[in-house]
């Protein structure tokens, strides 16, 4: 069984339908909604392509480029940081957040452990709104890289100042200036007024965990099998189907 909306499975099978018409592709062994399906089914439930291509009667070979083609055509949808953001300004905020995608180790390992869960891994960046939606994740960076860093190198601290929008972001993310506001170090020794700031803050950017909750629900996220290179676009994919489920 597969826990997703029968919707999504035929909204994805028609975005297949019309990249074959456009490519005018010949006949192929599985319907677009069996495609569609099979690219679920791994996604979802992290299978791997040995398992859906036997559970669709179809070579690993011929799984590999249903799935591939799949991912590039929903990656193709998610949004760029700049279009995330538009319609967003002065008086509004977004909750900023990372996470490492864990992955088994790999030859230059050093660059992709990160010491805080003692995980090989790639790091994630979101843009939330304050309901914990995900309006945009970022490509994915080596585990060992530092949430302030990679927020910096993907333009979010720079984004967000242009556009005089507020930021509400955990402690990594101190020394961000800007519009981001972290909350302060050692507050049970300051002024109660700084401890009341910490609660409202923790308050406000805790829905901001459901966008990586939801993210992480396609179980692909728990252990990912595949080349590093390949986990960015698998964010981009599965933040298109984190859409669609969102507008269904």
């Amino acid at each position: 069984m597969l826990d997703v909306p029968h919707e999504l499975v035929e909204h994805v099978s028609w975005l297949i339908y019309a990249r074959r018409r456009e490519l005018r592709s010949r006949w192929r062994r599985l319907s677009c909604f069996n495609q569609a399906l099979l690219t679920l089914a791994h996604l979802r439930k992290n299978e791997t392509l040995a398992q859906v291509a036997a559970g669709f009667g179809v070579s690993e070979a011929t799984a590999w480029r249903y799935v591939d083609e799949t991912l590039e055509l929903l990656a193709t949808w998610a949004p760029g940081l700049r279009e995330a953001l538009v319609g967003l300004g002065e008086g509004d905020f977004v909750i900023v957040d990372g996470t490492l995608i864990p992955t088994g180790r790999i030859a230059a390992d050093e660059p992709y452990y990160s010491q805080k869960p003692r995980k090989h891994g790639m790091n994630v960046q979101v843009v939330a709104t304050p309901d914990g939606t995900p309006l945009w994740f970022s490509r994915a960076l080596p585990g060992r890289t530092r949430d302030l860093t990679a927020a910096r190198a993907h333009g979010v601290v720079q984004a967000c100042l242009t556009r005089e929008i507020l930021v509400l972001a955990d402690r990594p993310y101190q020394g961000a200036g800007a519009t981001v506001r972290t909350p302060y170090y050692r507050h049970h020794e300051l002024p109660e007024h700084y401890q009341q700031y910490n609660r409202d803050h923790a308050r406000l950017r805790a829905p901001g965990e459901r966008a990586f909750a939801r993210l992480k629900s396609w179980r692909i996220f728990r252990k990912a099998r595949c080349s590093t290179n390949r986990i960015g676009l698998l964010v981009s994919a599965v933040h298109t189907l984190l859409t669609c489920e969102g507008s269904g």
